[in-house]
């Protein structure tokens, strides 16, 4: 009498090589997310240049048409970017913020009555901006890390590293001379009057000035980075 079958044999394995590979979420890098996060801090690179885009309508306006006209273009300008970042799915604070800027700019403009209070608003913004990076490295809580740990929830522990506090301090510094420069350079333009190089110091002082601050922030993050990942090995 022949034995009952234990049931229905299970099916062979496929070979490993057709199998289908498991889908895999790409590896997080320290990096990469740390490069774009700080990149979206000053609006992405395409915020860097939108914000050349009212400063360029507005002097043109003005030779062109005169103050009222090149107040009214540079507002409209801002809209229009701001507009176009939204419809593009951009993040909305730089966008919002550049308008904001702009709106400020264009009033004290009118109010003063001449082209030049244009650029004035952001004169003692870089003033204030410089001051308070000046301020957090003078008190060892350098800005360029605190607003980095704020914005990723990595905490604090670097501020017990010394060249990692070392190295997001000589970030932050790196940011105090780009707004000091600004505010030295741009405030002198403004109170001799000499508004046309004052447009090209806003223009030549923006993005490429940042674009170096940058730099050394991104290799202030990797130290952090590289740091972290020695910590965690050694766990």
């Amino acid at each position: 009498m022949s034995e009952p079958s234990a049931g229905p044999a299970e099916p062979a394995a496929p070979p490993a090589h057709s199998r289908p590979a498991s889908p895999t979420p790409p590896a997080d890098t320290e990096d990469g997310p740390r490069q774009q996060t700080l990149l979206e801090m000053m609006g992405g690179v395409h915020g860097l240049i939108y914000s050349t885009v009212p400063v360029l309508v507005f002097i043109l306006v003005n030779v062109l048409a005169g103050l009222t006209p090149a107040i009214w273009a540079a507002v409209g300008s801002g809209v229009a970017i701001a507009g176009w970042r939204l419809v593009r799915r951009e993040p909305v604070q730089p966008a919002v913020s550049g308008l904001f800027g702009v709106a400020i700019a264009a009033f004290i403009a009118h109010r003063t009555g001449e082209a030049k209070g244009f650029f004035l608003f952001g004169i003692w913004v870089s003033l204030v901006y410089g001051g308070a990076f000046a301020l957090s490295a003078l008190v060892r809580w350098p800005l360029v890390g605190v607003v980095w740990s704020v914005l990723n929830g990595s905490g604090f522990a670097w501020r017990s590293d010394r060249r990692v506090l070392l190295a997001y301090d000589l970030a932050t510094l790196a940011w105090v001379a780009v707004f000091g420069a600004r505010f030295v350079v741009q405030n002198w333009l403004y109170e001799t009057d000499q508004t046309g190089w004052l447009a090209a110091a806003r223009i030549g002082m923006g993005w490429p000035l940042a674009g170096l601050a940058f730099l050394v922030t991104i290799w202030a993050v990797r130290r952090d980075s590289a740091a972290r990942r020695a910590a965690t090995a050694e766990g």
